[in-house]
């Protein structure tokens, strides 16, 4: 149940604040001394790079999504917690920009540091980044290696 709570939370937080950034810093653009927040048509995958492929990213987003919850129905109760919450993340962040690409053509991105030069992101965005981080920290740390 829990992760089913994060998997809603996570996509009702990115919905609202894409909504909101849609409705407000198209024209109102935000600059802070460490966000700044502008609107952003992402028509490619991360850092912009191949613009324009729409369907491709509709069809490997919903085969990793489909392998990932397999996976993750397939072994939640056997998985340990880190696991679980990594895969719950990084599924949550895809189907967010999944959402976006596919019922508007792009992905929206508002959110960029003010003091370094990094691509602008969105919450969606975050929910992949810290779920991927999670599971490198699992994969490293706590999986358990089969005896050679």
């Amino acid at each position: 149940m829990t992760y089913i709570i994060i998997i809603v939370l996570g996509l009702i937080i990115d919905r609202l604040t894409k909504t909101y950034a849609i409705n407000n810093l198209i024209d109102n653009p935000y600059k802070g001394s460490i966000f700044n927040f502008t609107y952003l048509e992402n028509r490619g995958a991360a850092f912009g790079i191949l613009q324009d492929r729409r369907i491709f990213f509709i069809i490997l987003t919903l085969a990793i999504v489909c392998a990932l919850v397999y996976y993750f129905l397939k072994n939640y109760k056997k998985n340990p917690k880190l696991l679980n919450v990594a895969l719950t993340m990084i599924i949550t962040g895809a189907i967010g920009n999944f959402y976006d690409r596919l019922f508007q053509g792009y992905v929206v991105d508002f959110i960029e540091f003010a003091f370094v030069d990094f691509p602008v992101f969105n919450v969606a965005d975050i929910f992949v980044t810290v779920g991927s981080i999670l599971m490198i920290i699992y994969l490293i740390f706590f999986e358990e290696r089969e005896k050679v």
